[in-house]
């Protein structure tokens, strides 16, 4: 039986920018087919010490300062609800078997998702091998969108992971209907 999903849309919201030294904190997904028709999601929080999180915030205070309530929603949910990330990772594997074909290699879709990628490659082996090496990056549309015809999608920016999935997936099919006329 061919399953119905053919995207995987992953966020990530992680401690800061750097696949080694900082840790994912919340993944959000989706999985849509081509219509990008939502079939199902999934949402989790992972446990990272409150040292790191903390060490690694200084970091990127800048951008923290920025978005201050996304920052301690974070952090508290990080210590409420944050389970681990091996548990995540095996959830997500489930989540992909239930929805996409076993046989073949799950397309990521995603703003930016090369950086979620380098996250996943670094934390999750087991499904970064379940990926294909081929990736739907909204980014590269926004990028000739922008800079050859002008045009700009005013996406919102939650900092949180579904919220930011919807957003890339309302982006993607705004760029889709202007190429359509």
């Amino acid at each position: 039986m061919t399953k119905k999903a053919k995207i995987l849309w992953i966020d990530l919201e992680m401690t800061g920018l750097d696949p080694v030294e900082d840790r994912i904190l919340e993944v959000g997904a989706i999985a849509t087919d081509w219509d990008f028709k939502e079939i199902a999601r999934y949402e989790a929080v992972i446990k990272v010490g409150p040292r790191l999180v903390e060490r690694r915030m200084k970091v990127g205070k800048e951008f923290w300062d920025a978005f201050p309530d996304v920052r301690d929603a974070l952090v508290a949910q990080n210590l409420e609800k944050g389970r681990s990330g091996r548990t995540i990772e095996n959830e997500i594997l489930s989540f992909i078997d239930e929805y996409f074909d076993a046989e073949k290699p799950v397309l990521l879709g995603g703003n930016s998702v090369h950086q979620d990628r380098k996250f996943i490659a670094n934390e999750w082996h087991r499904l970064d091998k379940r990926l294909h090496y081929r990736m739907l990056d909204v980014s590269a549309w926004k990028v000739v969108f922008e800079g050859k015809f002008g045009k700009k999608f005013a996406k919102p920016e939650a900092h949180r992971a579904l919220e930011d999935i919807q957003g890339s997936i309302m982006e993607l099919q705004y760029y889709l209907k202007k190429v359509s006329k």
